[in-house]
């Protein structure tokens, strides 16, 4: 019986002593949100927003009317996911605190999503608002100025929660986090 030769070591595997590199699919090769899926949500907003006016007109007879409480709304969870991005910055990035992996990956969960939806809000009252723009109608004013305050609050969503996804990571020069 003749033996067979060693295979030679796969190139992408660890030497001895050599920790494993980490997987493709892993946890650690997690980035940031590219601005695809952002123009993506901005875009389909824009059009849902711009087509409300028309559809709602021809359904209900009138188009809605904003509230200054939806801005506000909006203005509140960028608030709270400001917050957030404070709180989680200091304690990763400042007082280099370990943090459950649970704990970050749900705090990156909600800032993805925050993210998308605060990108489709935003181009949903764009597009409201510029189905209004030279509009005779009397209230079309009043409808410019509440869905430009409640873009401004989509859009203030997205600087927020990208902050927060900025928290999220992790310092390089510190990997036991």
């Amino acid at each position: 019986m003749t033996a067979l030769p060693p295979e030679p070591p796969d190139p992408g595997s660890p030497r001895p002593g050599e920790e494993p590199p980490d997987e493709p699919g892993g946890p650690s090769s997690l980035r940031p949100l590219g601005p695809g899926p952002l123009t993506a949500a901005v875009i389909l907003g824009l059009v849902l927003g711009w087509l409300w006016h028309p559809v709602a007109e021809r359904l209900t007879g009138t188009a809605p009317v904003l509230a200054w409480g939806q801005a506000l709304a909006l203005f509140f969870v960028a608030l709270i996911l400001g917050a957030v991005a404070l709180v989680t910055w200091r304690a990763v990035h400042v007082r280099r605190e370990r943090m459950e992996a649970r704990r970050m990956v749900n705090r990156l969960v909600l800032a993805r999503a925050c993210l998308l939806v605060g990108a489709l809000l935003a181009g949903i009252y764009t597009g409201y608002l510029v189905s209004w723009l030279g509009s005779p109608a009397e209230l079309a004013d009043d409808r410019i100025r509440h869905a430009g305050a409640a873009a401004l609050g989509g859009v203030t969503i997205v600087v927020t929660a990208k902050l927060l996804e900025r928290a999220c990571r992790v310092p390089k020069d510190n990997p036991h986090l």
